[in-house]
């Protein structure tokens, strides 16, 4: 761990959840680069890697380009499919402070390692959330919007340039980097086929559509698992809105479509603060493993190392 200094989480998602030799060389890499690998999680069923590596600002930032680099090495995205929106091999990069370190100094941080990312690797790179340098790139889903495919078909137009890199989008897609407060990424799994109600009920909770303040929330089917619906949230602040308000509103609106909530899952890392005791029961968690997915008790877990 960062010794007496900065103290910077970063959570690169990467798009593929399926093949496990990728995955493993990934964390290797990720593992390797100086910094603490603390969490993995493959999705096959969204086909998706979620990671978070810890330790001082360089061991971070020199972490995230060798998973990115052997991402870009391995993804072919012209060949991808899942049910998780995506645009890159090496999808989604963002840094977050945990201690020692200002928002501000993190946003500094997301930038210089973008322009290396879009440099070395020869990929485009868009700067999202905090980092953002034009209010309409603040919104990472607004940043991926037509995901891959479409964003390829922009930048040939000529259309939604990235910040760094070439203009032009290959097999490795698109990088978003971004400064952000922790977040919980939430996914509620819902009995049914339906995923035109999904798509409303999601349209319903988010804070975009006149929902609740400080959740994203978008649908889609889930073939993997029998074909039923999910709702994915990010609750961006859950001091703002929590997850049991979050469940309850999806829940709420489910039953209107005649659909009842089977299970969640929190996918990635949570602050402990965000947690109520009862909540694994009441949310339905599946997988939850607190030692492994709770912020603190890793870190805690990590320094005693």
């Amino acid at each position: 761990m960062a010794e007496n200094g900065a103290l910077v989480a970063c959570v690169p998602n990467f798009s593929e959840g399926r093949q496990h030799d990728v995955i493993d060389a990934i964390c290797d890499a990720l593992a390797g680069g100086g910094a603490r690998l603390v969490y993995r999680q493959a999705d096959p069923e969204h086909n998706r890697l979620d990671t978070t590596v810890v330790g001082s600002p360089d061991a971070v930032r020199a972490s995230a380009l060798a998973g990115a680099a052997k991402a870009v090495e391995l993804i072919d995205m012209t060949k991808h499919t899942g049910g998780h929106p995506r645009m890159g091999a090496a999808d989604v990069i963002p840094f977050v402070p945990l201690s020692g370190i200002s928002m501000d100094e993190v946003v500094e941080l997301a930038r210089a390692f973008a322009a290396e990312l879009a440099d070395t690797l020869g990929i485009p790179v868009y700067l999202y959330d905090r980092a953002a340098t034009s209010p309409d790139r603040a919104s990472l889903a607004e940043v991926r919007r037509g995901e891959f495919e479409g964003l390829r078909e922009a930048v040939a137009r000529g259309e939604r340039l990235p910040d760094f890199g070439p203009h032009v989008i290959g097999r490795a897609g698109a990088t978003a980097v971004g400064a952000r407060k922790p977040l919980v990424a939430f996914n509620v799994y819902l009995d049914g086929t339906d995923e035109a109600a999904a798509k409303e009920i999601a349209r319903g909770v988010r804070e975009s559509s006149g929902g609740l303040p400080a959740l994203r929330a978008i649908a889609f089917a889930v073939p993997e698992r029998g074909g039923i619906v999910t709702v994915s949230m990010n609750l961006v602040d859950h001091d703002v809105t929590g997850l049991r308000t979050a469940f309850d509103a999806v829940a709420e609106r489910a039953a209107a479509h005649d659909l009842r909530i089977s299970d969640s899952e929190i996918v990635g890392l949570v602050p402990e603060s965000a947690l109520a005791p009862g909540d694994v029961e009441y949310l339905r968690l599946r997988g939850f493993d607190p030692d492994r997915q709770v912020l603190e008790r890793l870190l805690a877990a990590a320094d005693k190392e």
